[in-house]
């Protein structure tokens, strides 16, 4: 029955009925059939609550095929590399972290190959484990820049303080690489592992203090520290004549080629060092230094001090040479204040070059001289000997030339394009002024004639004036 009081409002008859016929439940009037009331399509019960559909289909989530093979990627980077239960956890722990976020979700497969690699890296440095980013790099096959991009984005997302790995922990795990023991090659060929570790991890950081290791690759610098080790812990004339790549074909490594120039930069600093030994004297050269190494890394503070005060002495002794050379030349130039124009510009020019050149710094660049200037009959000699003046005192060169040890990017700057200006087209009409012409003046024969030219042109128009 309708609750009492209510009536239809077409016919005004209260036989008002329920009708719960179909799914939503309705008032009808039952004289007319009318609707009087619609009632709603769900029924809000105050003992239930709102289920979304996900959760009441959800099951337990299921890691995806691809996350299946990166965690199996995982367990087998651990296993080559002999990491410990606690770093294989950790890596799979960071793994799963990683894959599941939206930052990693919709990368390629290429770089979630490489987010392994990154989990292991993160473990091994968490941990103290000395491994470098190039050893996953080569373990994966993986380009070892987008290993680092990888690298990065996860530390950032994941929040992770990783520690940085010194080049001389590492030095350690990375001399084990090499096969020279003497169950390995013959006897007078084999060095101890420890020694040979000692050795290079001092060359090392020989090479930190001299600069040599900012903005370098790890490996290569390694690879030509255990060679250089090799070579001066006997420095027998078998093991001087053994080149680079014979040596990693004995070690049964690969050869890095950015080793080569390491290890001439590293021979370079040691001859700077033996040179400042007192029993050896000058006698030094990157063939021969090998035999000295030894002294040199056990005296090397002493003799990196000793360098750089004498290169400092060195370098005040050349600063007033070239202000000293300028009374000379300026004597040479009085006597020829009597010659030719021509032959006052090339030979000061000249002298200014050569006095310079041999007072001042060898790596400073000399400004250039100008070869003539307007050599009129109303030029004097006095132009050229200010012009030397400004000429000697050549820009300072760059600072990375001036020190003894500097950064690499510093002592060998790139070279930077020049944008040069855009010719303008050149039709022959343009106008000449008078100080271009008198600049290929050059001979006093043709300065005689222009002056007579000259006054012959502006009497003719005199002659003309006062005939009009």
């Amino acid at each position: 029955m309708a609750p009492g009081g209510l009536t239809c409002p077409d016919c005004g008859s209260s036989n008002i009925v329920d009708d719960d016929l179909y799914s939503q439940p309705q008032l009808v009037c039952e004289d007319c059939g009318s609707v009087v009331s619609e009632g709603a399509l769900t029924i809000d019960r105050p003992e239930g609550t709102d289920v979304s559909y996900s959760q009441t289909t959800a099951v337990t989530k299921q890691p995806c095929v691809n996350q299946i093979k990166g965690l199996q990627r995982v367990k087998a980077l651990c296993r080559i590399l002999r990491l410990n239960s606690e770093i294989e956890e950790l890596a799979q722990m960071y793994y799963k972290q990683a894959y599941q976020h939206r930052d990693f979700i919709r990368v390629s497969l290429h770089k979630k190959e490489a987010l392994g690699g990154c989990c292991v890296l993160v473990s091994c440095q968490l941990r103290n484990w000395p491994i470098t980013m190039g050893s996953i790099s080569c373990l994966l096959d993986a380009d070892p820049m987008v290993v680092g991009v990888v690298y990065q984005e996860m530390v950032k997302t994941l929040s992770i303080q990783a520690p940085t790995a010194s080049i001389t922990d590492v030095l350690e795990a990375h001399g084990q690489e090499y096969k020279i023991s003497s169950l390995d090659v013959p006897e007078e060929l084999a060095e101890n592992s420890k020694d040979l570790t000692k050795r290079a991890v001092a060359l090392v950081e020989l090479a930190a203090d001299s600069w040599l290791v900012t903005g370098r690759r790890p490996l290569p610098i390694m690879m030509a520290s255990i060679y250089l080790a090799w070579q001066s812990l006997k420095p027998t004339r078998v093991r001087l004549k053994y080149t680079l790549d014979k040596f990693c074909l004995l070690a049964k490594v690969s050869k890095y080629k950015p080793a080569l120039k390491r290890i001439a930069e590293i021979k370079e600093v040691l001859c700077k060092l033996g040179q400042e030994i007192p029993w050896v004297g000058a006698d030094v050269r990157p063939d021969n230094v090998m035999l000295q190494v030894e002294d040199i890394l056990k005296h090397r503070y002493a003799l990196l001090r000793r360098a750089l005060r004498t290169h400092d002495a060195l370098m005040v002794e050349l600063q007033p040479s070239c202000e000293d050379s300028l009374p000379g030349i300026q004597s040479k130039v009085s006597h020829l204040e009597e010659a030719a124009p021509s032959q006052i510009s090339g030979l000061v020019a000249q002298t200014a070059n050569k006095s310079c050149e041999e007072a001042c710094e060898p790596n400073a660049e000399m400004a250039e001289q100008p070869g003539g200037g307007d050599l009129s009959s109303g030029s004097e000699p006095e132009l050229h000997t200010g012009t030397i003046t400004h000429g000697c005192q050549a820009p300072a060169p760059h600072w990375g030339k001036r020190v003894l040890f500097a950064p690499p990017c510093v002592k060998h700057p790139k070279i930077r394009r020049v944008e040069r200006p855009v010719l303008q087209d050149v039709t022959g009409d343009e106008e000449i002024s008078d100080s271009e012409i008198d600049m290929y003046i050059r001979t006093p024969q043709e300065v005689r004639d222009f002056a007579r030219t000259k006054k012959m042109l502006s009497s003719s128009e005199e002659e003309k004036e006062q005939e009009g």
